[in-house]
């Protein structure tokens, strides 16, 4: 049994998806569908920069979720792959959500990629630059980290933030919060047997309360969306179950902006239901945390068309 895994921000670089729009039509009908929706070149900017216009979240979200679908459209067509018949669930690290979804039915293309600009946007706007940060602790559980994130809100005091944001495998779990509260969260982790700590470099503090701007604006996006139901069971972010009933789905989305991603509970759950092979679509980020969190199960990953044709042999 397999899970079709979608991965999140952090996987862009120029040239993204060039190989598969040069080698198929099917790959280069998702990117000018996506361009298309958004009114925008992505696709040119995804191939040939600026970085740091591709890294801007609005842009980043969307080009990877792009990228993603058009490797799967090309596994599915030229693989004579179908993703029902493959896939027991599907799941996405926090933007990869969305890509899960539309891989399995429940999102358009184009709507999928308008949702994800409006989370970019919203989620860059939620925080003027400079008053958020992100950081991993590196070599604690999950529960200590969530302890730490808590004290180093309180010690800072004057309605600081910081809370535990990713957690992404055994001994990776990321924290997100206000500069200060984020830095003492930091310092306390060192006294508390961390192995290593380090700021990640992104423009925002995704997944916790500074979010709820951004989580209002997709409530109201989303409202206004038809979800499907997928045709694949989606294992969700913030509850690490599988979901598959519309309003459901629609809930969850708006919980997940200021939720905790709860990676490593997703990928035990699949795991625990009978999943042993874990496919990743778009890239190479999710392999090495699942193999951390499953060491038994199978990995394999398409995210150019090397990896799509050898994926096909081997499925």
């Amino acid at each position: 049994m397999r899970a079709f895994i979608f991965p999140g921000q952090g996987s862009q670089s120029i040239g993204m998806g060039r190989g598969l729009a040069d080698a198929s039509p099917i790959a280069r009908a998702v990117f000018q569908e996506v361009d298309d929706a958004l009114g925008q070149h992505l696709s040119r900017l995804m191939w040939e920069g600026p970085e740091d216009q591709l890294t801007l979240t609005e842009n980043a979200q969307p080009a990877i979720m792009a990228v993603s679908i058009a490797a799967l459209r090309v596994l599915e067509s030229e693989g004579n792959i179908n993703l029902a018949e493959k896939a027991a669930y599907v799941a996405g690290h926090s933007l990869g959500e969305y890509t899960a979804l539309a891989a399995a039915g429940s999102l358009g293309l184009a709507e999928t990629g308008r949702l994800l600009r409006l989370r970019g946007s919203a989620m860059q706007a939620a925080v003027p630059v400079g008053e958020g940060a992100m950081a991993a602790l590196l070599g604690l559980g999950f529960d200590a980290v969530q302890a730490i994130a808590e004290e180093a809100a309180r010690e800072v005091g004057q309605g600081q933030v910081c809370a535990a944001a990713n957690d992404n495998a055994p001994g990776q779990v990321v924290v997100s919060g206000h500069v200060e509260a984020v830095a003492r969260a930091m310092a306390l982790a060192k006294t508390r047997g961390a192995r290593h700590s380090v700021l990640l470099p992104v423009s925002a503090p995704f997944h916790c309360a500074l979010m709820q701007p951004a989580a209002d604006a997709m409530a109201e996006a989303l409202a206004n969306i038809g979800i499907q139901a997928p045709f694949v069971p989606l294992v969700a972010n913030v509850t690490a179950a599988p979901v598959t009933d519309p309003d459901t789905i629609r809930r969850l989305l708006v919980e997940q902006v200021t939720g905790t991603v709860r990676w490593r509970e997703s990928v035990l759950a699949m795991a625990a239901l009978g999943v042993t092979g874990f496919v990743e679509i778009g890239g190479k980020v999710l392999g090495p945390m699942v193999r951390r969190i499953t060491p038994d199960a199978t990995m394999q990953s398409a995210g150019d068309m090397a990896g799509v044709e050898a994926l096909a042999k081997d499925l």
